[in-house]
């Protein structure tokens, strides 16, 4: 089980990029739009570095929603791989059964 520290510092990672996407989204097009004037580009560089870094989407870590483990999380599931496998052992998961042979 991971710290809930660490777990809430990602929650909290997670909220702040999605209130600034559009925004971010906005200021990326600038900067990236190479027919856009070199004065305009670089105050959207200034303001894309002014907003807070955990608002970028690259630093939320895909985390287990039950245990909160960070490494071998299924995107699908957004559950780790020692959570799924218990879970389909159970038979907890539509449609899905643990192989045994």
């Amino acid at each position: 089980m991971a710290r809930v520290s660490t777990i809430e510092r990602n929650k909290k990672r997670e909220r702040l990029a999605k209130q600034q996407a559009i925004g971010r989204g906005r200021l990326k097009a600038i900067v990236m739009d190479r027919a856009a004037a070199p004065e305009e580009r670089f105050a959207a560089v200034l303001k894309l570095a002014a907003m807070a870094r955990n608002g970028a989407l690259g630093r939320v870590r895909n985390r287990c929603e039950i245990t909160g483990r960070p490494r071998g999380t299924y995107r699908k599931f957004k559950l780790g791989r020692v959570v799924l496998r218990d879970l389909a052992s159970r038979g907890q998961i539509p449609g899905m059964m643990k192989s045994s042979w």
